[in-house]
């Protein structure tokens, strides 16, 4: 026996929006959080935009002394957590804090931490590193942190699968529902990487857009696109077993019915398209269904064409030209680790008003691309299956399947 899954909160943290209404109204009205770098001059980068947290109401949950025993991808963590969990409802006193799990991913955990530790230990020696590097940098400590301040003593674990991360702490979250592990998740992703460090690395990668414009660098599916756009935040669900969600009169979302997660063994950075293929494949199955039940797919769509070429064919092979589809990177950018639970935020909130949001920013799709990527302007459409696709380096692949929940 296995149980269904469903989604009772969600909370996010963007550059189009620190909560759920300002982050649809973003999408729905297709304004782009992509602009200037603002957090260091990243003049020598020879990168400009990239789509930065704004105003990020830290009182909301924080005190001063939180800033300095944790990162900013742990705050934008629990911050999401905790506004995913009020919404949900969930409490000591209709949950067992003992089967409520956390799974929380990063690609990269504290970057920025690394980086200044690093110039501390060449300027003025080993014994001037913060004696909360490490705990302040590992990338485990969204899940940690997240579970110091909810009390959730249940399945505990880290994702680290690059910018799939997210979306395997979602789909591994469901999967410990559903045989019976736990009765709720705190599940998604976060990452804050718009440093020196981690825009020089993706530069010299030339994996990033030297785009000036903001209303271009990010184009996925366009024939001109030139790079991703560096993106930062968090994402969190709240799932839990329809039975328990039911038992305590929860007001349910969504669904979650499938997960397809698989490696390209191919290379290190550049996707085979084989590996996202099976994913979609095995998300379908598990869920129990077919190609033409596909609404929408808020696909990776980072603006490169390694990915889109492969991803398009991916989707095409396996779902047809029939179902809508947009990156929502070309709003929020590429948040690594975080990306994967922004975006299931966003296709969840695609289900629930029927509504595909513009791929923003391109305009002429690639030769290749035969899909029916959303252009001009968002699509109002009855969506009651959508899937969400994200893909990292190292081979990863993760697909998410929702259902409208009636």
């Amino acid at each position: 026996m296995t149980n269904r899954v469903v989604v009772t909160g969600y909370g996010v943290v963007s550059a189009i929006g620190n909560s759920i209404e300002a982050f649809w109204d973003s999408l729905k009205t297709g304004k782009i959080g992509i602009g200037p770098i603002t957090h260091f001059d990243a003049t020598e980068t020879g990168i400009s935009v990239a789509a930065e947290v704004k105003d990020f109401p830290f009182e909301k949950y924080f005190q001063k002394k939180d800033a300095r025993r944790m990162d900013t991808f742990s705050l934008y963590a629990v911050h999401v957590a905790l506004d995913a969990l009020n919404m949900s409802g969930i409490n000591e006193e209709n949950t067992d804090f003992d089967r409520l799990g956390c799974i929380m991913g990063s690609g990269i955990g504290g970057l920025e931490q690394s980086q200044k530790n690093s110039q501390i230990i060449l300027q003025k020696g080993p014994r001037k590193v913060a004696p909360l590097y490490v705990p302040l940098a590992i990338a485990n400590m969204a899940t940690g942190n997240v579970a110091l301040r909810t009390g959730a003593r249940g399945v505990s674990r880290a994702e680290v699968t690059a910018c799939a991360a997210g979306a395997n702490a979602i789909g591994s979250a469901f999967r410990e529902i559903k045989h019976g592990y736990a009765d709720a998740m705190i599940a998604g992703g976060a990452e804050s990487a718009i440093c020196e460090l981690g825009i020089a690395g993706f530069a010299n990668l030339t994996a990033l857009s030297k785009e000036t414009d903001p209303s271009i660098a990010c184009r996925p599916f366009d024939k001109n696109r030139n790079g991703f756009v560096m993106g930062e935040g968090a994402g969190a669900l709240i799932l839990e077993s329809l039975e328990h969600a039911q038992a305590r009169g929860a007001n349910i979302l969504a669904e979650i019915v499938g997960y397809g997660n698989t490696n390209d063994a191919y290379h290190m950075t550049t996707p085979s398209g084989i590996g996202a293929e099976k994913a979609i494949k095995l998300a379908l199955d598990e869920a129990g269904l077919t190609a033409e039940e596909v609404d929408y797919v808020n696909a990776h769509g980072t603006s490169t064409h390694a990915n889109e070429e492969t991803e398009a064919a991916a989707i095409h092979n396996v779902i047809g030209d029939k179902a809508l589809v947009s990156s929502t990177k070309s709003f929020h950018g590429h948040a690594l680790g975080g990306t994967g639970a922004i975006e299931a935020v966003a296709t969840i909130l695609s289900i629930q008003n029927n509504f595909a949001p513009v791929n923003a920013g391109a305009k002429e799709l690639d030769e290749g691309v035969t899909i029916n990527v959303v252009l001009g302007e968002g699509k109002e459409a009855e969506i009651d299956v959508a899937l969400s696709q994200d893909f990292g380096f190292g081979g990863h692949n993760a697909v998410l399947a929702f259902k409208k929940w009636a």
